[in-house]
């Protein structure tokens, strides 16, 4: 009985490691969405992920040219980032799923934007 929870819980375990990471893995690659700003501005961006382990790197696009990402990091489905625009950084936290990310961008001062990034096809 004891062996058999044992080998149970170590089947569970490689199975959420699995599954962990393949939604870690789906973040790789590109994509988009619409930055609302707070001054009532929209700015379309596409993000390009690149996920090693824990690590996240990458560049953001938009109109307004190309900005490497910083900092970043994958726990879980988990990320977080930052950018540097013209001297100031604005975090960046979110968390994965499927075909979509869920992402939250601070702009300071108690302002920030939630963003839904799709995958680019």
């Amino acid at each position: 009985e004891k062996k058999r929870s044992l080998q149970l819980f170590c089947c569970f375990a490689a199975l959420s490691l699995c599954m962990a990471a393949v939604v870690i893995a789906n973040l790789n690659g590109k994509w988009s969405g619409v930055i609302h700003t707070p001054d009532g501005n929209s700015l379309e961006a596409v993000y390009n992920f690149n996920v090693d382990g824990e690590k996240l790197t990458g560049v953001v696009s938009s109109p307004m040219g190309e900005i490497t990402l910083e900092n970043g990091k994958v726990k879980d489905n988990n990320f977080s980032f930052s950018v540097n625009v013209s001297g100031t950084d604005y975090p960046h936290t979110g968390k994965a799923y499927t075909d979509s990310c869920a992402v939250d961008i601070d702009f300071g001062s108690g302002q920030s934007s939630h963003v839904v990034l799709k995958r680019v096809k």
